[in-house]
This record gives C-alpha cells, structure tokens and sequence, in this order.
C-alpha cells in the first residue's frame, strides 16, 4: 500500500475516511467486489474475486465480470487479493490513520451490513471496530441538513451534481469516495450533527437520532476537481496486464 502526504497542511480535529463497497448485487447475499477508502492525501483500492456470480444489473452498471477466475472491469483486467487481504489492509490504512471516523453514503443500510458480515466471517471485527471511531452515513445527513431545497434525489450523484455542479464517473468506489470527500466538505456539517448520526456496526439496527431543522448555506469551496487531485489516484501498485481484453464473444 502506497500513500502520499496531503499538498497543503490541512489538519482535522478529527480524521475523517471516506470509505465505498462494490458489490455483486444489491441483496444482504451479494458479495464484495471492490473496496475503495480515501483520507486527506492517503487513498485505497482494491478488488477481490467474488465467490458468487455478478448479478446481471450489477455488472451493467458498475463494469465488472468474472471470467475464468479472473476480474475484469470495462474489459480490463485487474489485479485482486483474497477478501481477507482486503480487509486487512483496510484496518491497516485505519490503524495508520490513528482511529478515524468513517463516512460514507447509504453505508447504514448497505455497505455496513455487508462489511459486517465480512469481518465476522473472517473473524476481523474486534480489530476492526478497535480500528476506528465510528460512521456516518451522508444519506440521512444530508436529508436533514438540506430537506429544505426540495431535492427530488438524494442519490450521491444527484448531490454532487446539485452542490458542486459536476458530474462524475458514478458505480467506481473509488471515484464515489473522492466525489463524496468533496461533497462532505461543502456540506460542512456541524459537530453535534454528525454525534447524532454517529452509529457503529453494533448499533447499526437503531433507528437514527430524530432529525432537528438544520440551516444549510454552500460555502465558499474549491471545484470538485480540485479536490479530486489532492487525493492519491491509486494507492496499489498495479502490474500492467497486456492480456486484459476480454473477446468481443
């Protein structure tokens, strides 16, 4: 795992990752295909085999198919680790990063539960939840703080789109945690907002804080693109694989 020190001196009370799964559905069953992570100037990727079929509307949107053993995204091979290596290299990245509070969009609901199961299968969660300081999910962050603009979609995408005004290469967990690292920081939300939707893997199954009104004002902040570059594309060395095309049958 490669990582690069932030451009400018950007400091946090708190360190804050923004964390995104690819899967091979949209059901509790389904199984991790990508697991993507950013933090400041420190980014992860990586990729696993899954050891279930990819459903069909899954891999129309997000790009990936297993064929022979072997991922390919967009046609492209990719270079993949077994789940375990995946995991631990997350609580790794965690560790490094000194108990972080992870952030995500629709994870409460979804990518937690799957990530749950993960850990609990290979017996990580312990060190894992020792690894960090709890979630946040934007989802229902950002349906209290901006209930008030009449947004028909709180879908990410549509966010980014609405607050930054770009478009982005949605379904690539890598591209959805920068998007969402930029978004956050125009959100802006306050300390006692993010308490109250604060949640662990523990307590997941709870009902969320009662949403209170909140003022939301866009601040003045950098384009999105911006905010993308200050962040490491890629944080796995990738070997080239000159043999990644899949046929045209």
């Amino acid at each position: 795992m490669q990582t690069s020190e932030p451009h400018g001196g950007e400091k946090s009370q708190q360190p804050l990752v923004f964390f995104d799964l690819e899967t091979t559905g949209l059901d509790q069953s389904c199984e991790i295909v990508q697991l993507a992570a950013v933090s400041v100037g420190h980014s992860l990727n990586l990729y696993v085999i899954p050891g279930c079929r990819m459903q069909r509307g899954a891999a129309r949107v997000t790009g990936f198919r297993v064929r022979r053993q072997r991922l390919y995204l967009h046609r492209q091979l990719v270079l993949t680790n077994s789940l375990r290596e995946v995991l631990v290299a997350f609580i790794a990245f965690l560790q490094m990063l000194g108990r972080p509070l992870v952030i995500g969009h629709n994870i409460r609901r979804f990518d937690c539960r799957l990530l749950a199961r993960a850990l609990d299968e290979l017996d990580l969660r312990a060190e894992f939840e020792s690894s960090i300081s709890g979630y946040v999910d934007t989802l229902p962050l950002a349906r209290e703080m901006l209930k008030d603009r009449g947004l028909h979609s709180f879908r990410q995408e549509n966010l980014v789109r609405e607050l930054l005004g770009v478009n982005y290469k949605a379904h690539d967990a890598l591209e959805d945690v920068r998007a969402l690292q930029a978004l956050y920081s125009v959100l802006q939300p306050t300390p006692e907002l993010i308490r109250r939707h604060r949640f662990t893997l523990s307590t997941m199954e709870n009902k969320p804080a009662p949403k209170s009104k909140v003022p939301f004002q866009i601040t003045e902040h950098r384009p999105l693109g911006e905010h993308f570059r200050q962040t490491v594309k890629v944080t796995e060395s990738k070997e080239e694989c000159r043999d990644g095309q899949l046929n045209e049958s």
